[in-house]
């Protein structure tokens, strides 16, 4: 058992791009993968229930009277011009109920049956803002039926360095900025798993709303110390093993003792040193040591 061990350590170690590089970017494919896969009969019917805001700037289209189509953008009171008809309100309405409102004005001594259509152009009223530990941190522009995938995938997706939840912060309406999970009551706070949402997990994939805060938080560090490749500190997850650390450490060195593993952990505030097999978990602040042969 113990030559069976050893191999599937050398295997792990002799692998390039390392278990870290590789599970990271499996995250990433899967999160573009998903984003990508939201059916587009679904999505059409979210960015029709979008509320329109100021700034943003729509795009109008009225069939077969092309000098009124063209790129309206809305201001700061939630109106803006439109030809023959003078200003109209469009914030505070869906796109849908815009498109409505647009289409009665028209046929009111203009138009017989007019053919109106409306569409966002630039969305620039809303956003939510990813934080933590992803490659591009800030607001991103909340578009309609943006999901969590969708959200992760306009950040860059996650770090190397990121656990493997995330959480949406809802904050209470008025609130500005970005909201972390820690902050005052009054907040709904929605957490999902990278890998249920990797593996496909469509109930977890909840979509967003105008000032949602969607926060990764950095992974737990272990440390790797003695007769490995490349010692130091490593962030792990809730079920990686002591294998699995030591991958992260470039495997065991041909003098390491892999009978002989043993990890230094906080216990009630004090240090214990416990011998392990390479199948139990590591926990966030151990240490594993790994002595040196007998010859």
């Amino acid at each position: 058992m113990l030559t069976d061990f050893s191999f599937m350590v050398s295997v792990a170690s002799a692998s390039r791009p390392s278990v870290a590089s590789a599970f990271r970017r499996k995250i990433i494919l899967a999160i573009s993968a998903l984003a990508l896969a939201i059916p587009a009969a679904s999505w059409a019917q979210s960015a029709a229930d979008y509320v329109i805001g100021p700034q943003d700037v729509l795009t109008i289209q009225v069939f077969d009277q092309a000098d009124l189509g063209g790129k309206y953008t809305v201001e700061t009171d939630g109106t803006f011009s439109f030809p023959l008809i003078g200003r109209v309100t469009a914030g505070g309405l869906t796109l849908r109920n815009f498109e409505g409102e647009l289409k009665k004005k028209l046929a009111d001594g203009y138009f017989r049956n007019p053919q109106v259509t409306v569409a966002i152009e630039q969305y620039r009223s809303q956003r939510v803002f990813v934080m933590g530990e992803v490659r591009n941190p800030g607001p991103v522009p909340l578009t309609g039926g943006m999901t969590l995938i969708e959200a992760l995938s306009r950040a860059g997706s996650t770090q190397p360095t990121a656990s493997g939840e995330v959480a949406v912060v809802r904050a209470p309406q008025g609130a500005k900025g970005p909201v972390l999970p820690d902050q005052p009551s009054g907040t709904e706070v929605f957490r999902a798993s990278i890998r249920e949402l990797e593996s496909g997990s469509m109930a977890r994939n909840i979509e967003l709303r105008d000032g949602d805060t969607i926060f990764v938080p950095r992974a737990e560090t272990a440390y790797v110390f003695g007769q490995v490749k490349n010692p130091g500190g490593y962030a792990v997850q809730k079920d990686t093993t002591v294998l699995q650390a030591l991958s992260l450490a470039g495997g065991v060195t041909e003098n390491g003792a892999m009978n002989r593993v043993r990890i230094v952990r906080i216990v009630a505030g004090g240090k214990r040193e416990i011998k392990v097999s390479l199948t139990d978990t590591v926990k966030p602040g151990d240490t594993i040591i790994v002595p040196e042969r007998y010859f």
